[in-house]
């Protein structure tokens, strides 16, 4: 195991300045405001999902900060949040009522999952809109095409499978789940989530052999492999999801997507960076980003940004 890790992080050191092939790009660009996220041209779905006439206007909102793999496409976090409105109706018959759920879809086709690729995103904790981790959370995840599995998931919280294996878990941690179908759910890796600072991932997803391998770092380190290439059911295509989706506490639950207890006065936000997919299959892989740039600056710049944005600009 140690040699192939050893083979890996090398690997990375030749690879990490390399530009490899976008299949999508959510980055968004720093002279863009919120409501980019509501028009056709934006590289996320503008019509799900959230709650029940709200818009991601309203839900999005502009930190002033930067993920590492940001700077180099000039682009900007953003924040996901959710309220007591964020219930999600898949169709006008049908409310969620038992889930609080903002998320955001990539606007790719199947080609995103297919052959080799490599997921990146970056999150942070809001401490001003902090999560209840009494409860379960998905921040991203992939949901097949028949919308009957995810093959993998990113979750923080009281996640049922870790509880029920070790009652005393600690919730403030991040799981990365493998395919949620099937009597057991293995957590591939987990690290603590501290509060305020990136947690950034690269996830080569090999749809051909079915194997998923996991590359890790916090704040502005270079990604490094975490697990070797493990055995995860990849099939079914599907779409990916990045934002909050916040499971309802209760017993006995049957169905909780309208059953089990969300409390009210919900203020709750995850703020994402640097997401984009890359071809990977002749082994390219951004392990950390080509172009370094003056951070303060940029900072600053942001800042200046997101606040004309909140004043209509």
């Amino acid at each position: 195991m140690r040699s192939s890790i050893v083979t890996l992080t090398a690997l990375a050191a030749s690879v990490s300045a390399q530009k490899c092939p976008i299949v999508f790009d959510g980055r968004l660009p720093k002279t863009s405001c919120v409501t980019s996220f509501d028009l056709p041209s934006s590289p996320f779905l503008d019509d799900f999902v959230y709650g029940q006439n709200q818009t991601f206007g309203e839900i999005i909102k502009l930190p002033g900060i930067a993920s590492e793999f940001d700077y180099p496409k000039k682009a900007q976090a953003y924040e996901v949040t959710i309220d007591d409105g964020s219930i999600f109706a898949p169709n006008p018959t049908s409310l969620q009522t038992g889930f609080r759920r903002s998320e955001l879809i990539p606007n790719t086709t199947d080609a995103s999952t297919s052959g080799i690729k490599t997921l990146h995103f970056s999150l942070q904790a809001d401490p001003h809109r902090p999560l209840n981790y009494s409860h379960e959370y998905q921040l991203v995840f992939l949901e097949t095409a028949t919308f009957s599995t995810n093959q993998f998931a990113l979750k923080t919280g009281e996640v049922a499978e870790v509880i029920a294996a070790n009652p005393r878990a600690d919730p403030r941690f991040l799981y990365f789940q493998g395919n949620v179908e099937g009597p057991v759910i293995k957590t591939l890796f987990k690290t603590p989530f501290v509060v305020g600072v990136w947690h950034n991932f690269g996830v080569v997803l090999d749809f051909t052999r079915n194997k998923t391998t996991i590359l890790y770092s916090f704040s502005d380190l270079p990604l490094v492999p975490v697990t070797l290439p493990i055995s995860n059911d990849l099939s079914g295509n599907g779409q990916y999801h990045f934002g909050i989706l916040k499971k309802p506490t209760g017993n006995n639950l049957t169905d909780v997507t309208t059953q089990g207890f969300q409390e009210k006065g919900i203020n709750e936000g995850i703020i994402y960076g640097g997401i984009f997919e890359e071809d990977s299959a002749k082994g390219c892989i951004s392990f950390a980003p080509g172009l370094s740039l003056k951070r303060d600056a940029e900072e600053r710049d942001l800042e200046g940004r997101a606040a004309k944005c909140k004043n209509g600009f």
